[in-house]
């Protein structure tokens, strides 16, 4: 494990996606108090609000030690067009009362890292609803992030005790488990994907939906990993050390969990991180077709369904921010992924 690091932070990039998703989750566990609104909280008197500037100088060149915003005026409701109004500026306060909220969903408070008294400051805009796109976006993130990681945990799991079964065991029990594990690999990913998604009522709380959809995306996901671990089990199972294991009247059971599976950890370990980045993607699909997370919950998907429209996309670029934020975070994790297999490797190490 000293090893990993120590080569992770020789590699400039996987360092600094490390370090992306750390601050990516960090606000994604945290968004109640980052955030400045909650996630539904709508303004319809400034749909569309530009992303709010923050100063430290006025027009006049004075300097201020508190940040500040000017107020927006809308100046056209048809095509949404603002101004600014240079009269009236709010400052910006750390830890100021806002809406109520539970930090970490437990503690009930009223505090938010920072917000204006008066006015209203939306650092990455708002959409057609006048809702905070920074505050749903760190909201989003706590659903987008959080499928990735338990949809990874769920699949692997299967596909590692599924392929460990049938490789050690071999025969007909390897037989059937593989022509399963063939039959789900044979139909394509995302349109099994909307098949299982359509069997379900659309009527589901976004929980439901939530859970459902980590049960679909795992429920496609074990089958390519059960047979690349199968094949790693049919050579594990002649080593000596599992030889002296069945020698010394150890359980099929735990020679698998206890001295085979072990030793794909490092296999498990690259292929998770590099296949959590298809989950959010799957995620990201399904509520952006409607099929996924309900309004008025936010997820970076839904949150994009909003930049369907090319006029929209032009007139108010800032709402491509989810599609930012994804993009940034599959980078993040396939370089980490990289960086991890050509650590863990040893024909790959050798080589570097």
């Amino acid at each position: 494990m000293g090893q990993l690091i120590k080569y992770i932070k020789k590699n400039k990039l996987a360092y600094m996606s490390l370090y992306i998703l750390g601050i990516l989750y960090f606000l994604a566990i945290f968004a109640d108090f980052i955030s400045p609104y909650p996630y539904d909280l709508q303004h319809r008197d400034t749909p569309y609000h530009p992303p709010t500037q923050i100063h430290f100088f006025d027009r006049e060149g004075n300097f201020s030690l508190r940040p500040f915003v000017y107020e927006y005026k809308l100046i056209d409701p048809v095509f949404k067009k603002y101004e600014i109004d240079y009269t009236k500026k709010h400052f910006i306060y750390f830890f100021v009362k806002g809406e109520k909220h539970y930090l970490l969903g437990v503690i009930p408070t009223d505090i938010h890292l920072f917000g204006v008294e008066e006015g209203k400051i939306f650092l990455l805009g708002a959409d057609h609803l006048g809702r905070d796109i920074f505050s749903r976006l760190l909201y989003g993130g706590r659903i987008s992030l959080s499928i990735g990681i338990i949809g990874v945990l769920i699949s692997f799991s299967i596909g590692a005790v599924i392929g460990g079964v049938s490789g050690y065991f071999g025969g007909r029990v390897d037989n059937i488990l593989m022509r399963i594990s063939e039959i789900v690999m044979s139909f394509p990913g995302f349109y099994l994907m909307l098949a299982l998604r359509a069997i379900f009522p659309i009527t589901l709380s976004s929980v439901q939906v939530y859970l459902l959809i980590v049960v679909i995306l795992s429920f496609i996901g074990w089958a390519g990993l059960a047979r690349v671990i199968r094949g790693m089990v049919l050579s594990i199972r002649e080593q000596e050390f599992v030889l002296a294991a069945k020698s010394y009247g150890a359980s099929s059971i735990r020679i698998i969990t206890r001295h085979i599976l072990p030793n794909t950890f490092s296999y498990l370990l690259i292929a998770a991180t590099l296949s959590i980045p298809g989950y959010i993607l799957g995620e990201s699909a399904l509520s952006l077709l409607g099929l996924g997370i309900q309004e008025p919950y936010a997820s970076w998907g839904n949150m994009l369904a909003s930049a369907r429209s090319i006029s929209a996309v032009s007139n108010y670029p800032w709402i491509l921010a989810p599609g930012i934020a994804i993009f940034i975070t599959i980078l993040a994790f396939n370089l980490l992924g990289d960086a991890l297999r050509d650590a863990l490797d040893p024909k790959l190490r050798k080589m570097l």
